[in-house]
């Protein structure tokens, strides 16, 4: 019986770095006339409670989301969207208020 590996075959590059600690490398998307910096969070590194500007819900802790900001402002100006709300966020906007009976379409 030969022992087991508990390291990784092959050399380890800064890529498989990134995808380990659930942050994806950030991409640069337009929208509204302004450059947005737009990085994927896996669920694994997920670990509080955001609220999603897109439909003004909580992303729970494990949830896969996207993290985005305007490409001047700083960090501090981050977001946390829900992946659909931010493919979809042309037909939202950030003060959607609805009550708890409101349909939700």
């Amino acid at each position: 019986m030969s022992p087991r590996r508990n390291h990784p075959h092959g050399a380890r590059r800064p890529a498989q770095d990134r995808e380990e600690s659930g942050v994806g490398g950030s991409a640069t998307q337009e929208w509204q006339g302004e450059e947005w910096v737009v990085r994927p969070i896996a669920g694994s590194a997920s670990a509080k409670h955001y609220r999603c500007p897109g439909c003004d819900q909580q992303i729970p802790p494990g949830v896969g989301h996207v993290v985005a900001w305007r490409e001047y402002d700083g960090l501090d100006d981050r977001r946390h969207w829900h992946r659909a709300c931010w493919n979809a966020r042309d037909r939202r906007t950030s003060k959607v208020q609805r009550s708890r009976n409101a349909p939700r379409y």
